[in-house]
């Protein structure tokens, strides 16, 4: 983010618990110390892109005090020509031999040569999120014993981005994070995430693995253990021409080429993740944990898991340090396959992975490709949508061997909502209402719908979507074996709302009336719903009669709809019927057409209308001179733009007294100008 921009939005955001708002002084200090931001000249690039927990926030601070070193560019204090040492395992080293502790103050003098400026910041964090404990100015290592911390980091001191790019290597908090993840003791090695659809299992492990070393495939039926780990397959490779005696054929100078057909060795998915795991492996200094390498399995229960895996099945057996428990002797044709890939390779610790075996020489076999192992940073996790569990069963030998997290459906807050027939319905509203009503028709938590199974845009599911992928699901997955007779599935007119009625004749538009009439059988209520356009009038107090003139208004609108042709063709059936005013679906946006009649003022208006200042709303106002004289063509609409601090809408207008002129009139009018609406939003907005 731009740095002044940044800056601003700090100061606008920030308060002090004593009420104060001046970020930028010790605050901010604080916050580079712990690496939580940098700036350049015209950049301001922070730690986090989201608001984060206590538990979050708690995980990066015991991390962060593992890898803080100084001299750092907020220590001006400390010559910049000292070497850098981390803290945290100068500490652990002098504390190796004295159990009794060392003077917190002096280590500081000792090891830095001044009294550094936030020791008391750094010792009650120590205190509070390591495993020294402190007491009247003695420190003493009471739990940690093994942790392999570095003891140098970058050689400039003085640079805030390599100061802040150290503390990219603290792993991303996870709720199984534990003081030793690390080190590979309480990470989970094999994972399958699963839950009804929708319900973020692929989001959260891409969240988890951000940053990483990540391979992922996805298993279908036709997945085989070809497809998944690698085979020979044919493949063509340039080769020079050769005559009846074995020379190479020359024309013009030139050796003579063609392309044949031979066959190699394609790794696949299992052995791109296996082969780099193990070089990450051999690329970590002594002592220090090698970089994770992720394979994903995206639907694992889509495909035959036993004919999938084969006899790697029995790599799945780990040790406590993360190793396979009993390794495979590999086949000939993937042997010299990975051969070739280790060739150079050197495995640190080799003598400690050896002596993990009963077979001699496991390291040296590994390298040759004789045998297959999981290192300690191969993690394979996986993904498993309940609704497709009888796909292909996966039996309970193969489940022991993955831990299984549950996604519940829970609502994220992100305020989507469902834009249909001009009105707007709450997605997580219809999600409650939905998925009880699949618990109790199916006595199964399988089908039910999770808050991600839509992709909005802008935060609205419009109406294409809607039926696309949410009633496609409904109608084909999960109520095709319990019949559609129940009045969720009732028509306007009593009929059976098969799926095919959500469709016009030819298919090419929504039915958005019976999308509604859905909606409405389920329970749902618009939101906003007794919100009307800007210009509407308020006859809520008004007499029966003149509340009845303006509902036979809009019953007259309505049968002229009816017989419009083109407009009927343009949109569908009119909803939302509100007294003075109605809104006509069809355009599938956030943002809609309204009506508006109004016999007080004489007038009848066409909005455009951008309910909670669509930012889009913005391309229009751009156009707005061309909408302008689009619209004024015809010498007697009027059209204005309108910005309220809710809401945003152009409007189209025409004189109209409905005591005395015929409705027809308005009816036309709005029949012309609603399709106008329709075919700037195509040119200005075009739907993707």
């Amino acid at each position: 983010m731009p740095k002044e921009e940044a800056r601003d939005l700090i100061e606008k955001n920030w308060n002090q618990w004593d009420g104060s708002s001046n970020f930028f002084r010790t605050p901010y200090q604080l916050a580079a110390q712990l690496g939580m931001y940098y700036e350049d000249d015209k950049f301001l690039y922070p730690r986090f892109d989201h608001v984060v927990s206590l538990q979050e926030a708690e995980h990066y601070i015991r991390e962060w005090l593992k890898l803080y070193y100084v001299p750092n560019p907020y220590t001006p204090s400390i010559k910049f020509s000292q070497s850098p040492i981390v803290l945290y395992s100068a500490l652990l080293e002098e504390l190796k031999d004295k159990p009794e502790g060392i003077d917190l103050s002096d280590f500081f003098k000792r090891r830095l040569g001044i009294e550094l400026g936030n020791s008391d910041i750094l010792a009650n964090l120590l205190a509070r999120f390591s495993s020294f404990q402190i007491e009247n100015g003695t420190i003493k290592n009471i739990g940690e014993s093994n942790y392999d911390v570095p003891v140098a980091t970058s050689n400039k001191c003085n640079d805030k981005k390599a100061f802040f790019d150290t503390f990219n290597r603290i792993i991303p908090f996870t709720q199984n994070n534990a003081p030793d993840e690390l080190n590979g003791k309480n990470k989970s090695l094999q994972v399958i995430y699963y839950g009804a659809p929708g319900t973020g299992k692929s989001h959260t492990i891409n969240v988890e693995t951000k940053g990483k070393n990540v391979i992922r495939t996805t298993f279908h039926p036709d997945s085989d253990y070809s497809t998944f780990v690698g085979a020979y397959k044919p493949t063509t490779k340039e080769s020079y021409v050769r005559d009846s005696t074995g020379r190479i054929v020359v024309e013009d100078g030139k050796k003579v080429t063609e392309d044949r057909i031979v066959y190699e060795f394609v790794e696949q998915a299992f052995l791109q993740a296996y082969i780099n795991a193990w070089k990450l492996y051999a690329e970590a200094s002594d002592g220090a944990h090698p970089e994770e390498q992720y394979l994903v399995i995206e639907e694992i229960n889509r495909g035959n898991c036993a004919q999938i895996f084969g006899d790697l099945f029995q790599l799945l057996d780990r040790k406590d340090n993360g190793f396979s428990e009993y390794p495979i002797t590999a086949d000939k044709d993937m042997q010299k396959h990975l051969a070739k890939a280790f060739a150079g390779m050197d495995i640190p610790n080799a003598a400690a992975i050896d002596d993990m075996y009963d077979e001699p020489g496991m390291s040296e076999r590994i390298k040759n490709g004789e045998v297959l192992l999981f290192p300690s940073n191969l993690y394979i996790w996986a993904t498993m949508n309940t609704s497709d569990q009888s796909l292909f069963p996966i039996d309970s030998a193969f489940k022991r061997r993955w831990e299984w997290k549950y996604m519940p459906i829970h609502n994220a807050e992100k305020n989507w909502r469902i834009a249909v027939n001009g009105s707007e319905y709450d997605w997580w509203q219809f999600l409650e209402k939905v998925n009880d009503y699949i618990g109790s028709t199916t006595n199964s938590e399988d089908k039910k719908l999770g808050y991600f199974f839509c992709k909005p845009k802008d935060g609205i599911i419009t109406a294409d979507t809607f039926v696309g992928k949410v009633i496609f699901y409904l109608w084909n997955d999960v109520f095709k074996d319990y019949g559609l007779d129940g009045d969720l599935f009732k028509g306007a007119d009593g009929s059976a709302l098969t799926f095919d009625k959500f469709y016009v004749a030819d298919a090419k538009a929504i039915r958005e009336d019976n999308v509604n009439q859905f909606l409405t059988n389920l329970g749902l209520q618009p939101v906003d719903s007794s919100s009307a356009p800007e210009e509407s009038e308020d006859i809520s107090n008004e007499s029966q009669s003149l509340k009845d003139k303006y509902l036979n208004f809009w019953l007259g609108f309505n049968d002229s709809y009816e017989q419009s042709g083109e407009f009927k063709d343009a949109f569908t059936n009119p909803k939302g019927l509100a007294q003075t005013w109605l809104n006509i679906g069809g355009l599938n946006r956030s943002y809609y057409i309204a009506l508006v009649v109004s016999g007080k003022n004489k007038v009848a208006n066409v909005q455009l209308y951008f309910s909670k200042g669509e930012p889009v709303f913005d391309k229009y106002k751009e156009h707005f001179d061309e909408i302008k004289e689009r619209f004024e063509q015809d010498n007697t609409t009027s059209v204005t733009l309108h910005e309220a601090q809710k809401n945003k809408y152009i409007q189209a207008s025409i004189p109209f007294d409905m005591e005395h002129e015929d409705w027809n009139t308005a009816y036309n009018w709005f029949h012309e100008k609603a399709v106008l609406f329709k075919e700037l939003c195509d040119e200005i907005d075009p739907k993707e």
